[in-house]
This record gives C-alpha cells, structure tokens and sequence, in this order.
C-alpha cells in the first residue's frame, strides 16, 4: 500500500467516525495503526474490516449529563453534537428495583444503556432514570408498603414537564419498557408528548398477565391465585394465597399491586391521539406476542413489529429458556440491531 492509499484510507475512516459513530478519534491515532498494520502486510480489506469492526467498540464517546429532576428522579441525559435540533426520547425502565441502564442488583445486562447508546448513533437523544425508590433499596431504607403505581406515572410525567420547553429538543417521545409501557402510555397522554412506543408491554391488566404467566410455568397454581387476585379486587386484601405466591400476595406488597390492577392498558393506549408504536420480541418468555396484538387490536391505527429472536431484553436469543434466562446477567450482549433501526425509523420518518 503506498502513502496515496493511505492518505485516502485515513480520510474514509475519518469521515466514517464523524457521520457514522459521532466518534472524536485523533487522526495521528489512525496513521500509526494503519502504518503498523501495513508493517504486518494484511491487505486494504482485512483493515478495513478490523477497524470498522474493534475499534468503535473500544473508543466510542458521548455526550453525557447526569441530572436530578425534583430531587427523586436520577438520570442520564445523552444529547448527541450537532447544530440541528433533535428528537429527544425519555426512556421509563420496568418494573423492580431497576435503574437507568436497565439493571437490578445482581442481575447487570445494561440493556436500556446500550438503547440509549444505540439512538443517540442516529442523532436521538434520550434521558433514562433509575426508578423512583431505587436508591433507597441501595441504601436499605425502601419500604414496599408506600409504594404506588401512581407514583411512577407522576414521575414520567414530571420528566416530560422538565423537557417539553427544551430549545435542544424538537419533540419528545417516550419509550416504555414492559412495566414502563404502561406507565409510558399514560404520561403520553400529555400535550407535549409527540409518539409513544411500547417495548415489551402488557396488553392485558397486571392481573390477567400473571395467571396467562402461572398457566404456562406453574398451572397448579393457577386457580389459587385467581381467587386470590378476586379478594385483593372485591376487598381490597388477600389472605389465603398460597405459600408459593408469597412474592405477589405478601401483604406489604398487595396495595401496590392494587394500584397496579387500577390500569387496563387497552383502555390506556386507545386514548392516546398520536402516532404509536408497539414492538416486541417472539423469544420473550416474561411478555408473549399476544400481548403486543392486544395493544394493537385496541390501537388499530398504532405499528406493530415483531423481532424474531428478540427477547424481553432485547438482546438476540436463539436458544432456548436457559440461554434467555443467562441474558439477564450478562452485559457483553449487545441489543439488536433491528431494535435500533426499527424505533429509528419511526422517530425520523
């Protein structure tokens, strides 16, 4: 390869980087790469592939703020650098004592930090917040009883309130994540808000979700719970639940889940008056396909993709349960591709 060669190679990486990854890299950087990997006589492709491939992995930067909205609300504010105004996306996490970037405590996959990362390659900022009582499950203060559905949804909304007279932004969008989707739809409801888009999220009421779950992982239990769920509705209290179901009936928890069942999100999606779009992955265990039909047979006029292989974390499984189940506490799998260029595409169009 002679220094022509070189030269233009340099330009198209560099070229690459700015409009591609909104990558800052050192031209020097480059040269002496490509100098030493023309020392180790690999050809022009080899390059080209190795570059393109390691090194926005290693070297990628962003323009990142962390932010305190009305004390409660901790995120990260990911605005990519370009003159334009553009979309803003706030993403809602869901449900658990789940932060910003999609993880709980001993459970990391960083799944909603690497949405975050994806968009904001495609000149889409975003802003993701730790749930509301996450820092107080750190610090051992949190306590179930106080915990409220509502809660949540004052939260988003009091995120749209902090953004909505933004000059950066052109329009804000939410995205919800599976317990998020629900809150999502609700605080889209705000004038503000310009689309809405459902990751993983219930068709159904909390309620009917769990027995369609139980049905499939513990049938046995099935009708315990039915009748369980009927008392937290008629009188406001479970007693005789199974053992079993402990981690939904215990009584500390049964007020949240009452606020919860408040919410058909049939009802919730049909009130919304602008543009919405419902994916969901075919290999998701925890939230079934049929559910995002139900979204979109109460929504007519809303997009519905499925991702084959795509599971509730958005990462790309084509195994079975126990590689899926792995997913959720490991942070090297990137989210797929196709989520990426899917919400993309409905943002820009």
């Amino acid at each position: 390869m002679n220094y022509f060669n070189t030269k233009i190679l340099l330009q198209l990486l560099i070229t690459y980087y700015k409009k591609q990854l909104n990558v800052k890299i050192e031209k020097s950087y480059i040269l002496k790469f490509i100098k030493f990997i023309i020392k180790m006589k690999l050809s022009l492709v080899l390059l080209f592939l190795f570059v393109f491939e390691i090194i926005p992995a290693q070297n990628t930067s962003f323009n990142s703020e962390d932010l305190s909205i009305q004390s409660s609300i901790q995120g990260t504010l990911l605005v990519p650098s370009i003159k334009n105004k553009i979309p803003l996306a706030i993403i809602i996490q869901g449900s658990g004592p789940t932060d910003r970037d999609g993880n709980q405590k001993g459970l990391k996959n960083n799944s909603l930090k690497y949405l975050a990362e994806g968009l904001y390659h495609k000149n889409i900022a975003t802003f993701r917040y730790d749930k509301g009582f996450f820092k107080q499950v750190l610090d051992g203060t949190f306590d179930e009883r106080k915990v409220d559905f509502n809660d949540f949804i004052k939260d988003a909304i009091n995120v749209v309130n902090y953004f909505k007279e933004d000059q950066r932004f052109s329009e804000l969008i939410i995205i919800g994540h599976s317990q998020g989707s629900l809150v999502g739809m609700i605080a889209a409801q705000e004038k503000s808000v310009s689309k809405f888009i459902s990751l993983a999220g219930a068709g159904q009421e909390i309620d009917v979700v769990v027995i369609d779950q139980l049905k499939k992982l513990s049938p046995a239990l099935v009708e315990n719970a039915r009748k369980s769920f009927d008392d937290i509705r008629v009188n406001g209290l479970a007693q005789n639940y199974s053992p079993f179901l402990a981690t939904i009936f215990r009584p500390s928890l049964q007020p949240f889940m009452i606020s919860w069942m408040d919410y058909n999100p049939q009802l919730e999606i049909e009130k919304l008056t602008i543009p919405v779009l419902i994916i969901n992955g075919n290999n998701d265990f925890q939230v079934q396909v049929s559910e995002a039909e139900k979204l979109k047979n109460a929504k007519p006029d809303a997009v519905l993709v499925i991702i084959p292989n795509m599971n509730h974390l958005f990462k790309e499984i084509k195994g079975g349960l126990i590689e899926n189940q792995k997913s959720y506490n490991d942070e090297d799998l990137p989210v797929m591709r196709k989520l990426i260029k899917t919400i993309k595409l409905f943002i820009l169009k």
